[in-house]
């Protein structure tokens, strides 16, 4: 059977991803797979001739070795594959080949094209600033937990929290639709404590509720978390998806900024040979998801992160892309009081410090230690 050979009235555009493939030898033969893979999925020499074969399957750029065993592939695609929607932009960034070893998303570019098709983090650095009105330290982040506290005591504790004078209060990720602490009286418990606490510092925090949970409720309990007086949300996008995210920041009904957790994505980049790195999954995925924080784990706590890694997603979260603004990296895991100078000399002032645990373990005053985090950082 001869398949047809349409004439497509494609743009010109294309996309660019740089991949690393655990080869140099074989190189070209991977990268060639991947073209093909990415797009049209069939055997090289059936692809039809004209505009599929030169247009719709993916093209080498170039292809250079860059270590012992390890080249760098960037591969380009027409624009029009991705049919303009997030979902099949991360198709055809990695989809079926993340299933294959050895080979790795870096970073991407993408022309106007096709970042005009997404609106991105809704705040961004400057507008969370202006949210908060904090505009010359970093932003201060903690996490309420431990699971298993009901809503009245999360909601006091999230009261104390904000009398210390954390900006961001969020649930830990743990927290769901449990019957220890449901999601509606949880929800309007702390946005209430919050707000309680911030008219008697007269400093703004705010409470971001994690809004996981069947696919079907996700937009509902956003919503309900706005009406209840939340001031922000925290996603994870490797529970709900990352179009979820996304459609949660585009939802004017909404309108809260997102913070996006790191559950279910480990696997991604816990490998330097597979998946997608730090920079590409952390910093500009999670931009282009609407996600105006990006929380991950810190170098020299209790998980795998290296200082470089750590650096590649605050590179990730700010590097230029159009009119998508520059997001806050937010690293956590074990962090402690006595590592806050050091954190600032590494990031910066842009950045959100998420400490949990490590506020109770400074001492039995919690409040106190809060005031002393916001000190270290105000210096």
């Amino acid at each position: 059977m001869m398949l047809p050979n349409p004439t497509l009235n494609l743009s010109g555009d294309r996309f660019a991803v740089h991949y690393r493939i655990a080869a140099t030898d074989e190189a070209r033969q991977l990268a060639e797979a991947v073209c093909l893979e990415q797009t049209v999925e069939f055997p090289a020499d059936l692809v039809p001739s004209g505009d599929i074969r030169q247009k719709i399957v993916g093209r080498i750029e170039s292809l250079e070795p860059v270590g012992p065993g390890v080249s760098e592939a960037v591969i380009s695609y027409a624009v029009e594959t991705t049919g303009f929607e997030f979902t099949q932009f991360l198709n055809v960034l990695f989809g079926n080949t993340s299933i294959k070893p050895g080979i790795r998303v870096e970073r991407f570019t993408l022309p106007e094209s096709l970042l005009s098709s997404f609106r991105g983090p809704r705040f961004g650095v400057a507008g969370l600033r202006e949210y908060l009105g904090v505009f010359d330290r970093p932003l201060l982040c903690t996490a309420l937990k431990p699971l298993g506290l009901s809503a009245a005591d999360l909601a006091n504790l999230a009261y104390h929290l904000a009398l210390g004078g954390i900006d961001i209060i969020k649930d830990d990720h743990g927290l769901a639709n449990q019957a220890f602490a449901p999601f509606e009286e949880r929800v309007k418990r702390c946005a209430e404590a919050v707000e309680r606490a911030s008219r008697e510092t007269g400093r703004r925090s705010i409470y971001m509720p994690h809004v996981a949970g069947p696919v079907d409720t996700v937009v509902a309990r956003a919503r309900l978390a706005k009406e209840a007086g939340a001031g922000g949300l925290l996603v994870s996008p490797g529970l709900v998806g990352f179009d979820t995210m996304r459609l949660l920041a585009a939802d004017d009904s909404v309108g809260l900024p997102i913070m996006s957790h790191p559950a279910l994505q480990g696997s991604f980049v816990t490998s330097p040979a597979n998946g997608i790195s730090h920079f590409a999954l952390f910093g500009q995925i999670a931009r282009l998801a609407g996600a105006d924080a990006t929380v991950y784990p810190n170098w020299g706590g209790r998980f795998s992160f290296s200082q470089e890694e750590c650096g590649s997603i605050a590179e990730g979260a700010r590097v230029p892309m159009g009119h998508i603004k520059p997001i806050f990296p937010t690293p956590g895991g074990g962090m402690s009081l006595g590592r806050v100078p050091e954190m600032l000399r590494f990031y910066g002032k842009d950045v959100i410090f998420l400490i949990g645990g490590g506020l109770f373990q400074a001492g039995p005053d919690l409040v106190a230690n809060c005031r002393s985090f916001l000190a270290t950082v105000s210096a």
